[in-house]
């Protein structure tokens, strides 16, 4: 009756209500193939030789689509196995302007940033750190807040990416919307400097079917769910408008509905009870009318 989940799942069949839940709320690595290919190419720029013109990399597509996570499971993994950190994923903050963008920096490096916005002065605590810790990738996550400011501001730190590779030999990797992509092949100068790699929204096929199979063979719910058939995979996909975060979204919820009701398995009527709205109907739902 459980010949639908991984061995490692069943188990969790016998924890209480609560546990179970938790287990299928947990973020988890899903290992498709774009991701894959990001962690070879991402190894690829750890691994180069020193150079004084290194080259990027953009990680570049839709919002909930899985980028944050490709990047930190990568990081993630080098730590375990490096002897010293060489990757380091920074947050870019919100707000416009190199003090902004700095800070993050130094907040990634765990340094004291203050409440000085002196960009001078960042710049210099920058630029030792990276002296010292001798980072050799940065991965800079949500890339686009930092192309939101002034001109010069943007041109500034468009102008950094360039610098820290040829005076720390460090790899820029860049994460976030297409923003990013138009911002870098504005000029060929940038442009030469990064490759991309799309992280796009997944379309309906053998390969989307597939990822809802391997999703319902790692939830621990006693029933087979047949995610993959028709119209319960049609409908998922409509929800999540292919994004791997909102088809996640989808079926945790359905699956935790499902443990609590004892239904114990995801259905259609169970999706339609979850009143899940997909991101682009966000604005005009019904329930935001009760906001105002």
């Amino acid at each position: 009756m459980t010949s639908h989940l991984l061995d490692h799942v069943r188990p969790h069949l016998d924890r209480s209500t609560e546990e179970r839940i938790t287990y299928i709320q947990a973020p988890r690595w899903i290992g498709h193939q774009v991701a894959v290919t990001a962690h070879e190419r991402l190894a690829e720029l750890l691994s180069r030789p020193p150079s004084l013109r290194t080259r990027g990399l953009m990680l570049v597509g839709p919002y909930a689509n899985g980028k944050t996570m490709i990047a930190e499971r990568f990081a993630v993994g080098h730590l375990r196995t490096a002897e010293q950190q060489r990757v380091w994923v920074v947050q870019t903050r919100e707000g416009a302007g190199l003090a902004h963008f700095y800070g993050s920096i130094l907040q990634t490096l765990r340094a004291p940033t203050g409440s000085s916005r002196n960009v001078g002065r960042k710049a210099e605590q920058v630029d030792h750190l990276l002296d010292r810790l001798k980072p050799r990738m940065l991965i800079f996550d949500e890339f686009h807040n930092a192309l939101r400011g002034r001109a010069r501001d943007v041109e500034a730190v468009l102008a950094f990416l360039r610098r820290i590779g040829r005076q720390f030999d460090i790899s820029p990797v860049l994460i976030g919307e297409v923003t990013v992509y138009d911002f870098v092949n504005q000029t060929a100068e940038m442009a030469t400097r990064f490759d991309l790699h799309a992280v796009p929204r997944w379309q309906y096929g053998e390969e989307f079917l597939a990822l809802l199979d391997s999703l319902e063979s790692a939830l621990p719910l006693v029933r087979a769910s047949d995610l993959s058939d028709e119209p319960l995979a049609r409908r998922i996909f409509q929800l999540s408008e292919g994004l791997i975060g909102e088809i996640v979204a989808i079926i945790s919820a359905a699956a935790s509905a499902a443990v609590r009701s004892g239904e114990e398995r995801i259905t259609k009527s169970g999706i339609e009870a979850l009143r899940y709205v997909p991101v682009s109907k966000r604005r005009r739902a019904p329930v935001r009318e009760d906001l105002l």
